[in-house]
């Protein structure tokens, strides 16, 4: 048995490693040994959960962004972006089509749209708990002041996902401009999960600048929030972004990078993303073999679809929410797992 082999048992038992042992286990990885650590980590993601994956209907709402972080094609200064904005009849008429799939949980996405203030996402948030009470909301609307983080909440939100992208300073600051801050990120994703939302983080795989070290970061610093949702996917450039002639992330990587997080976190609740069904005609199953347990399909209406652009390439921009859901189901049951439909909250959470 080698290293690496015992460096993934260490992981296996303890659930962390040292800064150097991660790099270690992402510098010398080999097919071997990942196909072991894939293995683990999918015999953990069913001990927790079956064959069972969480649907989430995610609704992109708005596309206006006030940052300009150099990976984004919706950044503020792509003018090239077709920009659109959601009414709130149009996000609750995407939650009343999510309902009728079973949808239990939606996800309100947008960029950082100061077009809405936090009263009218607090009105937003309060119609959709009033209209389904047995949901669950979830929110990924950026950096807030804590303030805001409780008001929403109180309107009704449970879980925020905020991807922290990178935990290393150095690597921040290639990915994105000065006036915006590692630590002001970290501070609102600290806020969050003291206030008491199921809390998500996450990172690109395979980023510009990105070493074994920054994701050794990356780990070690996941392992300190004890986030209760995981998001992260390759790196997938934008045309009009300065990352246009960088290389994309791997799947081979994002996938060994899926299982280290299963096996550190059991209970953690692990999209496998449309980036990875992206970069891969079998992305996504291939995320749930992995130690994936969540899938999260578009809800947003088929005129915005297309506009909601991160990066190039992005898949199912084209089809009805029920085209999308239904192959999705399908696609799961292909290989032995069943999409339920209820609010797949992380194992023990209860709303304070």
């Amino acid at each position: 048995m080698g290293q690496l082999r015992e460096l993934i048992d260490k992981l296996h038992q303890n659930r962390e490693l040292t800064l150097s042992e991660y790099a270690e286990l992402i510098k010398y990885r080999n097919a071997e040994d990942a196909e072991y650590l894939r293995s683990l980590a999918q015999d953990e993601a069913k001990q927790t959960f079956g064959n069972q994956i969480y649907v989430r209907g995610l609704i992109e709402f708005s596309n206006y962004c006030r940052n300009d972080c150099y990976y984004c094609g919706i950044r503020r200064s792509n003018g090239a972006a077709e920009r659109y904005r959601l009414s709130e009849e149009d996000i609750l008429d995407c939650c009343r089509t999510g309902y009728g799939f079973g949808f239990r949980t939606f996800v309100l996405q947008s960029g950082e749209d100061m077009g809405y203030s936090d009263e009218d996402i607090c009105r937003i948030l309060r119609r959709i708990r009033d209209e389904f009470p047995d949901c669950a909301i979830t929110l990924s609307v950026g950096e807030k002041s804590r303030e805001t983080y409780e008001k929403f909440y109180q309107a009704g939100a449970e879980r925020y996902l905020l991807r922290h992208e990178t935990a290393s300073e150095d690597h921040y600051r290639i990915l994105h401009p000065k006036e915006l801050s590692l630590n002001n990120r970290k501070r609102c994703l600290t806020d969050l999960k003291d206030i008491g939302f199921q809390v998500g983080a996450g990172f690109m795989v395979g980023s510009p600048g990105q070493t074994e070290e920054h994701l050794a970061a990356d780990f070690q610093y996941l392992r300190e929030l004890e986030p209760h949702m995981i998001g992260i996917g390759p790196f997938i450039h934008h045309k009009d972004t300065p990352f246009r002639v960088e290389p994309d992330g791997t799947l081979e990587l994002t996938l060994y990078c899926l299982s280290i997080l299963r096996l550190m976190f059991p209970k953690v609740l692990l999209p496998a993303t449309t980036a990875l069904g992206t970069i891969h005609p079998l992305g996504r199953e291939l995320g749930v073999q992995a130690g994936a347990n969540v899938i999260m399909p578009s809800l947003s209406p088929k005129s915005v679809r297309g506009k909601y652009l991160l990066y190039d390439g992005k898949i199912c921009t084209g089809e009805e929410a029920a085209e999308c859901h239904a192959c999705l189901e399908n696609r799961m049951k292909r290989i032995g797992y069943q999409i339920v439909t209820d609010r797949g909250d992380y194992p023990g959470w209860t709303r304070e």
